[in-house]
């Protein structure tokens, strides 16, 4: 058993959004056979009431709340030194106080940082292995969110992208591995950082198919008659209010033109008010709702018509493992290696997703069949213990390289 520092840029519990869902399952997985110290922030007053759940998990525990109102204000001073605005977000003393004390304290065996923006924590821990996941190459997602925002914003999501990827090669450069989501991400790092391509691995995401579960004992929450699709996911994500912005504008319609039943349900916290402007006629925006597992269950078909996100889906593979028919962008599709037509339906175009959810509407048989082969697609190759094998082996090469009873050199504040 060894003693783990873990560093997540968000409490990872509990599993509700995307990024949570991950770290919370590496915790979980770190947790079956090590002492872990978790180090992390707060950033939704709702998720404080979750800390006591994780200090009875963890050997120690420092969450500390950050208002994003403050932090985004803060890091607008790495304009001035030629910083990435990601890393000042983050900067918090008390938090590397803690991460300071622990390493004097404990003898640290390896540390595993979620996301780049906790690495720099890591410089209280000297000679110890650190693992780094990246989860996806975060610097290539202000790059590409540049292309679509007029200046101002372009200009500072291009310079965020720069910044971001020379910090990333630096951590990548001095952690014993680095590991990504996917294996198209990790090649894309390769690519962008050819001095760390050999320690450069992926490790997947995984689905909690117990818990997303067909049950038909769940109430619709949907009214008699409609012809409900879905979209699941946290809806104050640049991506994911994309997406549903442009799935009701150009697919919506068409749809509704030779359905008019069917409603666009939008499912998740904090819609923006972009978000929010969407609702009416043919469009519901509900918000927190307690569990997404009955909107899942009992939609016609789920929906990820995602344009910016990057690497694995959390949604996808739900919704599959709840067996509804998903039709998503051919890239999330791509991302998990699942087959068109056969476990989910690819689009790429409005008129692709209008065709795909045709079928669907047509066809109810297709729909119960496809479901079905999505559900048994996610039991065969996303189960959590088999995406995070490699995290073990890295972490076993990792403690096993590291020189026989050393112990973490702490650096001065």
């Amino acid at each position: 058993m060894a003693n783990l520092l873990y560093l997540v840029h968000r409490l990872p519990y509990p599993p509700n959004k995307g990024d949570k869902v991950r770290s919370y399952h590496v915790l979980k997985h770190l947790l079956a056979g090590h002492r872990v110290f978790l180090g992390t922030f707060v950033d939704d007053p709702d998720d404080q009431q979750h800390v006591p759940t994780l200090q009875a998990l963890c050997a120690d525990l420092c969450a500390v709340p950050l208002n994003p109102t403050t932090a985004k204000l803060r890091s607008l001073a790495a304009l001035a030194d030629d910083q990435s605005l990601t890393l000042r977000y983050y900067r918090n003393t008390r938090l590397d106080a803690w991460v300071r004390e622990v390493c004097r304290r404990e003898a640290i065996d390896a540390v595993i940082v979620f996301s780049s923006s906790m690495a720099p924590y890591t410089r209280h821990a000297a000679g110890v292995p650190v693992l780094v996941d990246l989860v996806d190459v975060d610097s290539a997602k202000w790059t590409e969110y540049a292309l679509s925002r007029p200046w101002p914003l372009s200009w500072l999501y291009r310079r965020e992208g720069e910044r971001l990827l020379a910090y990333e090669r630096e951590i990548a450069a001095t952690a014993h591995s680095t590991f990504l989501v996917t294996e198209k991400e990790a090649d894309l790092f390769r690519r962008l950082a050819p001095e760390c391509a050999a320690r450069v691995h992926a490790a997947g995401n995984g689905v909690n198919a117990d818990f997303f579960s067909p049950d038909g004992q769940w109430a619709s929450p949907y009214a008699a008659g409609e012809l409900p699709v879905v979209f699941t996911g946290a809806m104050d994500y640049w991506p994911n209010v994309d997406a549903v912005v442009w799935f009701a504008t150009e697919a919506l319609p068409a749809l509704r033109q030779r359905w008019p039943a069917l409603r666009f349900h939008i499912v998740g916290r904090s819609p923006t008010p972009a978000v929010q402007a969407l609702a009416g006629e043919g469009v519901s925006v509900s918000g927190t709702v307690p569990d997404v597992r009955p909107y899942l269950q009992h939609a016609l078909a789920v929906v990820a018509p995602l344009r910016l996100a990057r690497g694995v889906q959390n949604k996808v593979l739900e919704a599959m493992a709840m067996a509804r028919p998903v039709v998503c962008a051919a890239s999330c599709a791509e991302a998990i290696a699942a087959r068109h037509d056969q476990d989910l339906l690819a689009a790429e175009q409005a008129a692709d997703y209008v065709a795909q959810l045709t079928r669907l509407l047509e066809a109810p048989t297709l729909a119960r069949q496809l479901g079905e082969a999505g559900r048994r697609f996610v039991l065969t190759r996303y189960a959590w213990a088999a995406q995070l094998a490699p995290l073990d082996r890295l972490l076993s090469e990792a403690m096993q390289a590291r020189a026989p009873g050393a112990r973490a050199e702490v650096v001065a504040a």
